[in-house]
């Protein structure tokens, strides 16, 4: 490709709403450009290197047994109102009517889609396990879309689906795609780790998550360090030391003026927080049209609550049918006579109130809460005497410091990115559509689910993360849009010009695909626009590399300079080549 006929320009200064080193240099190197909030077009470097990504998601998920499908972007409602989440699913998913007035969505996933398929084609366990993927355009209406290509509205995924007739295959699958999904993170040269994760609005019974650990993250992931125990905050468990065991004593009611923080609370009364119980409250909202159900959560003053963990506990006891969850408004809280900063369920209307307490208050004794009356709480507070509980569950936050579930060690908090997940899903979108198969008995079962994912745009934006410095973006080998990039540097006489057609010429030939600066600049420009592109390898050719003996190269990650002559140029640019490829291999031990 010749520079001079590029599509795409390179920026000299950073965009003023660029964030993160990634979306400031994507879009300064001429990969992409925005289009609205969370939309993005993606240049010809940028496809380039993401159908090289993608490429090598198919290798991988072949290799386990893949088959290449594609599955539309839009859906008729019907599948989605047959698994239920039409209902559960918010704002987020875009819906619209047909010319019909037939309800449409624009798909943020597609487990509905392959269900259907499979209830199609599938009849019989001797046409079973399969796995079936596609790489797919889709559409979240995310409220909050940031840095880049990290959280994006419309992306693009690998999505691979494997359909199995017990939980033993569809284990082996879900081992066969963590493996995978590992590979293909390594090939890109990508660090990641596997966590637990929530399984969310997809269902199922368990999840991971792939993370890309860096300070630009959203989430916070936490790990233990003394054993290989790892999980996203959202459900990360963590031991719970059970207090002493106390005789409950009575109730006695304190004046505490102007005291509505566990802080001031603890503070005033001269007690550690832990022998507080904290108050927090949200509106669960079902269908538009009933009225929000208050949940009062209570959980001891030391610690945090966990609104996933929460959510989760909600679903668990019952309460399914949930479509959104968010922080309380003052006059819901006093509409069942609790008061705000002076709070406990001891007294108030349980009607449309569900009561979650966290698993440590029924270990907790005499705790301080609330009196739900301004400026007075109530000392000696004990779960089963004074109030009830409608769910007892974990509902806490995991802090850095805590100690670890499954050993002595303690927990560590560090951010990350995620740039994959694999569910188990089992029967959650087979039941409710009725995809099944025959059994050697000739018996009708549900058939068996998993769903993976990998993000391209995102994993693209973490490698320009991953790879770069103050001049530019430094692409592995193996997602670089071009591996080569040669510059000109013209001549009087014309014979650099020369030259670099011939070595442009050759390389092409040679099915190495240069990018050719042949653009009439100046030697910085040139110079800077390669290290803003960031091309694994920079071969110069100008009247000082000739005089010299042949041509410059020089590694984008590297300072070094060295001439190599004309007729060894070919063998020593794949070389080179071969050199970044083993790098990877060697790094993540392919």
């Amino acid at each position: 490709m010749r520079l001079s006929k590029a599509f795409s320009t390179t920026l000299r200064e950073e965009p003023a709403d660029a964030e993160i080193p990634s979306h400031k240099l994507l879009l300064r190197a001429g990969f992409i450009r925005q289009l609205g909030a969370g939309i993005f077009s993606y240049l010809p470097l940028a496809r380039r290197a993401m159908t090289r990504i993608e490429n090598i998601m198919r290798e991988e998920i072949n290799a386990i047994g893949g088959q290449e499908l594609t599955m539309p972007v839009v859906h008729p409602a019907d599948v989605w109102q047959e698994t239920g989440r039409w209902s559960q699913i918010g704002d987020e998913m875009a819906r619209f009517k047909d010319r019909t007035g037939h309800d449409m969505v624009l798909a943020m996933t597609h487990e509905e889609v392959v269900t259907d398929l499979a209830r199609r084609e599938i009849q019989s366990y001797r046409q079973l396990p399969q796995l079936i993927y596609h790489i797919q355009t889709k559409f979240r209406d995310d409220p909050r879309p940031r840095a880049g290509l990290i959280r994006v509205r419309e992306f693009t995924m690998l999505d691979s689906y494997s359909l199995d007739q017990d939980w033993e295959g569809m284990d082996q699958q879900y081992q066969a795609h963590y493996e995978a999904y590992f590979r293909i993170f390594n090939r890109c040269g990508l660090p990641t780790r596997a966590v637990g994760s929530d399984t969310g609005m997809m269902g199922g019974k368990e999840a991971h998550e792939y993370m890309y650990l860096t300070p630009v993250g959203e989430d916070t992931l936490m790990f233990c360090d003394s054993c290989d125990y790892a999980a996203n905050r959202q459900v990360a468990e963590f031991h719970k030391q059970k207090p002493a065991e106390e005789v409950p004593q009575p109730l006695e009611k304190v004046s505490t003026p102007g005291v509505s923080t566990i802080a001031d609370l603890a503070a005033f009364l001269e007690i550690p927080t832990s022998k507080t119980a904290k108050a927090v409250f949200f509106a669960a909202e079902g269908d538009d049209d009933e009225k929000p159900t208050l949940v009062f959560a209570v959980l001891r003053g030391d610690m945090s609550l966990n609104e996933t963990k929460l959510a989760n506990a909600l679903a668990a006891g019952g309460k399914s049918a949930i479509k959104n969850l968010r922080p309380a408004l003052d006059e819901e809280i006093q509409a069942v006579g609790a008061i705000p900063g002076f709070a406990s369920p001891i007294g108030i209307s349980r009607e449309d109130v569900i009561v979650v307490v966290d698993d440590l208050i029924p270990h907790s004794y005499n705790l301080v809460a609330g009196a739900n009356e301004p400026d007075f709480h109530l000392r000696n507070t004990n779960l089963g005497r004074d109030y009830e509980a409608d769910i007892v569950a974990d509902i806490a936050m995991a802090e850095a410091g805590a100690t670890c579930p499954t050993c002595e060690g303690k927990l560590t908090a560090k951010r990350g990115v995620e740039v994959g997940n694999i569910f188990k899903l089992g029967t959650r979108y087979t039941e409710a559509l009725g995809a099944t198969f025959l059994d050697e008995n000739g018996k009708p079962q549900p058939i068996i689910m998993g769903s993976y994912g990998i993000g391209v745009g995102r994993l693209l934006a973490c490698v320009a993360e991953e790879y770069h410095d103050d001049y530019g973006l430094i692409w592995p080998v193996s997602v670089a849009p071009y591996p080569i990039h040669i510059v000109l540097l013209n001549s009087k006489d014309g014979s650099a010009e020369a030259a670099a057609e011939k070595l442009y010429q050759t390389l092409v030939d040679n099915g190495l695909e240069p990018l050719y600066d042949d653009r009439d600049e100046r030697a910085g420009v040139k110079f800077n626009d390669a290290d803003l592109i960031g091309l694994p390898l920079r071969v110069t050719v100008s009247s000082r590399s000739l005089d010299k003996g042949g041509f410059e190269f020089k590694r984008r990650d590297k300072d070094e300079r060295w001439i190599v002559p004309i007729n060894q140029s070919l063998d020593a640019i794949k070389d080179e080549i071969n050199k970044l490829q083993q790098e990877i291999k060697t790094r993540f031990d392919l």
